[in-house]
C-alpha cells in the first residue's frame, strides 16, 4: 500500500490524479493535501512525513506580472524541499514540468529551475525524482482561460461566446488521462521495483495528438452545431475527437441542458422518434426496468453514454465523482428526451412510476462487463 500524496490536488491534473488512484484503493491511499499547507509550515511538514509518493503539481501558470510566476512556483518547490529535510522525508518525488523548459520565459525558467533544485535535494539525500516535461493538457474539467485554449473554447461554445484566435499555431496535445497514466506507471516502477535505488530522472512525455488552433476550433463548433443545438452524436472515430468530446461535454449545464427534448411524429400508425443520431459507431440497446429498481451507479472514464426514456417514468441522478452535488432529472416516456453521461460522472436510473420503464441506451463503444473502464460504487449517486 503505497501513501500519495499531490500538491494542486484540487487543480485541473491533480483532480484527475486524484479520482484516478482512488480507483485502486487497494494499491494506494491517498494523503489529502490542502493549498493552505503552503502557508503553514508544521502542516505541511507533516503532510510529506506521511507519503511515500509526492506528486507536486502545484505551481502558477498565469500572472499579469511574468516575474510573480517565477517567484511563486520557486517558492513552491523550495518550501516542498525545505519541509521534507526537516522531517529527514525521502519520498519519490514526481515534478511536473513543460515542455516550455525550452522557452526564454519565467514560467519555463521556473520549471526548468524547480525541477534542478528537486534533482540536488535528491543527489544530496539519496533520494528519488522523477521529471516529466509534459506538452500542453487538455481534457475535462480544465479551467478555461487559465490551463489550455481547448478548456477556453469549449467554455465559449457551451455558453454563447464568441472564440477568437490569436495565433493559429500548431499545438502538440496530450489528454490529461494519458499523462495521470504515465505518472502512476512510474509510480509503480519505481516504488515496488526500485525502491531502495537513487534515481534522477528526466522523463519527456511526446505529444499523442497535432493539430492547428483553427482545426480544434473547427471541430468543436461542428460539436455545438450538431450535438449542443441538435443532439446529434459527432463522429468519435479517433481517440482524440473523442477525447474533445468529452472535454466539451463537461462544460455544458447540465443542469439547464437536460433533459433535452426529442421531435415526436405522430400518425396513425402510431408515433415514431428518434433517439439517437449518430456521427459515430458504438452500441444502441434497449432495456425494461420494472417500478422500484434502479440500474447504474456507476461511471465510466473513457465511454460517453446516453439514456432515453420512451416508456413510463424515470429518475436520473448524475454526481461528479469527488462532489456531492447530485443533479437530478424526471423523465416521462410521453415526452421522449435524453440525458447524456459525462465521463468521471456517477450516473443511476431508477423507475419511479408503476409500470414497466422503457429505456434506450447509447453507448461510445461496446459494452464489455470486465472493461476496466468501468467502475461500480457501492453507494447510490
Amino acid at each position: 500500500m503505497l501513501k500519495v500524496g499531490i500538491t494542486g490536488q484540487a487543480g485541473f491534473v491533480g483532480t484527475h490524479m486524484f479520482n484516478n488512484l482512488g480507483l485502486c484503493p487497494e494499491k494506494y491511499t491517498r494523503i489529502p493535501f490542502e493549498d493552505a499547507f503552503f502557508s503553514d509550515s508544521p502542516k505541511l511538514e507533516d503532510w510529506v512525513s506521511g507519503c511515500d509518493v509526492i506528486v507536486h503539481l502545484a505551481a502558477m501558470n498565469r500572472h499579469n506580472d511574468p516575474e510573480v510566476i517565477y517567484q511563486t512556483n520557486i517558492r513552491l518547490v523550495k518550501q516542498l524541499i525545505d519541509a521534507m529535510e526537516k522531517t529527514n522525508s525521502t519520498p519519490h518525488v514526481l515534478f511536473a514540468s513543460s515542455t516550455q523548459e525550452e522557452r526564454d520565459n519565467p514560467y519555463g525558467k521556473s520549471k526548468k529551475e524547480g525541477r534542478e533544485l528537486l534533482e540536488t535535494w535528491a543527489d544530496k539525500n539519496s533520494a528519488q525524482v522523477t521529471g516529466f516535461i509534459i506538452p500542453n493538457v487538455f481534457g475535462p474539467f480544465g479551467h478555461p482561460y487559465y490551463n489550455s485554449v481547448v478548456a477556453t473554447f469549449c467554455h465559449q461554445l457551451t455558453h454563447n461566446e464568441q472564440p477568437h484566435i490569436d495565433v493559429d499555431g500548431d499545438l502538440k496535445l496530450i489528454y490529461v488521462g494519458e499523462v495521470v497514466r504515465h505518472f502512476i506507471e512510474r509510480i509503480d516502477e519505481v516504488c515496488r521495483t526500485h525502491k531502495d535505488d537513487v534515481i534522477i530522472e528526466t522523463i519527456q512525455l511526446g505529444h499523442t495528438s497535432q493539430a492547428k488552433v483553427s482545426t480544434i476550433l473547427s471541430v468543436l463548433e461542428s460539436y455545438k452545431a450538431n450535438y449542443f443545438e441538435k443532439g446529434e452524436i459527432p463522429a468519435l472515430d479517433t481517440p482524440f475527437r473523442r477525447n474533445l468530446f468529452n472535454t466539451f461535454l463537461c462544460f455544458i449545464d447540465h443542469e439547464s441542458f437536460f433533459p433535452f427534448r426529442l421531435k415526436l411524429n405522430t400518425d396513425s400508425r402510431g408515433s415514431f422518434v428518434e433517439t439517437v443520431r449518430l456521427g459515430s459507431g458504438g452500441q444502441i440497446s434497449f432495456s425494461t426496468t420494472m417500478p422500484g429498481i434502479t440500474r447504474g451507479n456507476h461511471f465510466h472514464t473513457r465511454k460517453a453514454e446516453r439514456f432515453a426514456v420512451i416508456k413510463g417514468k424515470a429518475l436520473i441522478e448524475l454526481r461528479r465523482t469527488g462532489t456531492t452535488e447530485v443533479l437530478s432529472f424526471e423523465l416521462d416516456g410521453s415526452q421522449t428526451s435524453f440525458v447524456d453521461m459525462p465521463v468521471w460522472y456517477t450516473h443511476s436510473i431508477k423507475n419511479t412510476g408503476n409500470e414497466e420503464l422503457y429505456t434506450i441506451f447509447w453507448i461510445s463503444e461496446h459494452f464489455d462487463a470486465t472493461d476496466p473502464d468501468t467502475y461500480f460504487e457501492n453507494v447510490r449517486s
